[in-house]
């Protein structure tokens, strides 16, 4: 396994304890300046993970650190990109759907992905040059064990009904009309999950597409992106069609579809 890979592994192991052990108490929410909830649960993530990152020495991008001007990383080869509680909404829910995201990209491509799902114990990585993605239940940041339970996830064959993703929080409008223009050809079966769960779910075929049309930064995306291109999972911009692209003068991404190319 890439030295970078157990890396991004074990830091983000580590930071679904730090979660849960605050997932587990009466805890208070906060809001940002973009009216975004945040936890001690972020704040104890985040510094688990830059302590891991910051022994690379490659630059991090995460969505709670301070931001970086473009001008200091717009000729960076390599950055980290790091969610450190994807979901806050449905962590204060308490539904579970929630994730730890951490990224390598490589001018503007990520090449490796971590998600884990702390309260499911479920780890799921991949990596550009291997070409595949794995799935792990596991809770320990042992790298050994990690390998032993980590199975080879592929995704579904496109057929009826498309299952479609959609999120728990985010089903708006535009979503809804994409879904009525298949449902004129197709059955559709809609699957709704929270956070980064809806790129997982695409990379190991429990379903077919995944449209956003709302709002998402890098950092939503970029490691989801890394374990869907390492299946043959496509992540198109809706703008260019071409595959998304990090470490932009703007963090903020387009609009994107899942799918199968």
């Amino acid at each position: 396994m890439h030295p970078y890979l157990q890396i991004a592994i074990k830091a983000a192991l580590e930071a679904g304890k730090e979660i849960l052990a605050v997932y587990d108490t009466d805890f208070s929410v906060q809001l940002k300046e973009d009216h975004s909830p945040l936890t001690l649960a972020d704040e104890r993530s985040n510094r688990v993970i830059n302590k891991h990152l910051e022994a690379t020495k490659i630059p991090i991008i995460s969505e709670e650190n301070k931001q970086i001007a473009f001008n200091d990383r717009k000729d960076w080869e390599k950055c980290w990109i790091v969610d450190p509680l994807d979901g806050t909404k449905e962590f204060v829910k308490r539904n579970g759907e929630f994730t730890v995201n951490i990224a390598l990209v490589e001018r503007g491509t990520p090449v490796l992905g971590v998600i884990y799902v702390p309260v499911i114990e479920t780890l799921y990585y991949g990596t550009k040059d291997l070409g595949k993605s794995f799935k792990a239940i596991v809770d320990q940041p042992n790298i050994d064990l990690v390998s032993s339970k980590a199975e080879a996830i592929h995704p579904a064959n496109l057929q009826e009904p498309y299952k479609i993703v959609g999120s728990r929080s985010h089903l708006n409008e535009d979503t809804q009309n994409f879904i009525k223009k298949i449902e004129k050809q197709h059955p559709v079966e809609l699957v709704s999950k929270g956070s980064s769960l809806k790129f997982c779910l695409v990379a190991e075929g429990l379903a077919h597409i995944y449209p956003r049309f709302a709002p998402t930064m890098e950092w939503d995306t970029a490691a989801g992106q890394a374990i869907c291109e390492a299946v043959g999972i496509s992540v198109i911009d809706q703008q260019t069609q071409k595959p998304l692209r990090y470490n932009k003068e703007n963090l903020l991404n387009p609009h994107f579809l899942v799918t199968l190319p």
